[in-house]
C-alpha cells in the first residue's frame, strides 16, 4: 500500500496550525496520526481531490501538481489582507510500502 507523506513546506502570512516542516501520513485511506503533526481543515480540503489518484499512481504532471515525481498544493485560506491567518504550500510524496513490494517480487518468482 502506498502512502503519502504532506509537508508544509512554505508559509505565508500566520498560520495556527501548521509550521514549517510540519507534516502529515496518509496510508491508504487513513491517516496515520502517529506520523502527523496537525490536522486542517482548510487544508485538507486543499489535497483531498489528488489523494486517491497520487496513491494510484497517477502523476502529479499529468494532474498539474508538478513537474517532477511530487506534488504541490496550497492551502485554502488566502491570508491578509482577506483573512488574519495564511496559506500554506505542501509537497506531496508517494512513498511505496518496501513490504508489499518485496512480497510481490517474491510471487513473481515462483
Amino acid at each position: 500500500m502506498e502512502k503519502l507523506i504532506i509537508e508544509a513546506i512554505k508559509i505565508k502570512g500566520k498560520c495556527p496550525v501548521f509550521k514549517v516542516g510540519y507534516k502529515m501520513t496518509i496510508k491508504g485511506p487513513k491517516i496515520d496520526l502517529e506520523e502527523t503533526d496537525a490536522i486542517c481543515t482548510h487544508a485538507f480540503a486543499s489535497f483531498l481531490p489528488y489523494i486517491v489518484a497520487l496513491r494510484k499512481g497517477v502523476k502529479p504532471s499529468e494532474i498539474g501538481l508538478g513537474k517532477g515525481e511530487k506534488a504541490y498544493v496550497q492551502c485554502l485560506d488566502p491570508g491578509p489582507p482577506y483573512t488574519e491567518g495564511g496559506t500554506v504550500i505542501f509537497e506531496i510524496t508517494v512513498v511505496e510500502d518496501e513490504t508489499e513490494e518485496s512480497l510481490g517480487n517474491s510471487e513473481k518468482s515462483d
